[in-house]
């Protein structure tokens, strides 16, 4: 796994093993990031349910100001950390090691402009985090989901469909606040 563009292109992330965890592959990171292109210049982003920070460290590669990383597992916020000590200095990055729902209620009333959503498959977390978001206004830009069904992203009340794309067994699915 690495940083596929920008300042700190080629950079290899480390990883972590622990069971539900699968990082975004390069691949998808590339065509993820080409179609979010124009949202992440000095942008403020969340990656909850961050893992080894993948996602989150491919935005401030691209540009974004700063980037907020959340997962509960101790182990994935010590990867994020070492990922992010291995960038350097001047990162405008915070770590909370903690439940999704709590770190949202705590951010409050912070403002995203991209809100990375990659919980693990066999949960309700993504409509859970989605409703959430949307109650504590936490969302002024994109919401970019991961998941392994369409049939569990059901956003229409709060949110409208920018783009879907599949990629083998994960779609991708981007999201905006609804005017």
């Amino acid at each position: 796994m690495k940083v596929i563009s920008g300042k700190y292109k080629g950079r290899v992330l480390k990883g972590y093993t622990l069971k539900g965890t699968r990082p975004t592959m390069d691949r998808v990171k590339e065509s993820l990031f080409a179609t979010i292109n124009e949202y992440l210049n000095d942008s403020v982003c969340l990656d909850l349910f961050a893992g080894s920070g993948n996602l989150g460290i491919e935005a401030l590669s691209m540009g974004a100001r700063e980037v907020v990383f959340v997962d509960k597992e101790y182990m994935a916020c010590k990867t994020i950390k070492s990922n992010l000590d291995m960038l350097g200095t001047n990162i405008n990055a915070t770590i909370l090691t903690m439940d999704y729902l709590k770190a949202l209620e705590k951010l409050y009333p912070k403002k995203f402009d991209i809100i990375f959503l990659d919980p693990p498959y066999k949960t309700d977390y993504l409509s859970k985090a989605l409703t959430k978001i949307s109650e504590l206004n936490l969302l002024k830009g994109i919401v970019v989901l991961e998941s392994d069904s369409l049939e569990k992203l059901d956003f229409s009340d709060y949110y409208e469909e920018i783009k879907t794309k599949r990629y083998g067994d994960k779609y991708i699915r981007i999201l905006k606040k609804k005017d």
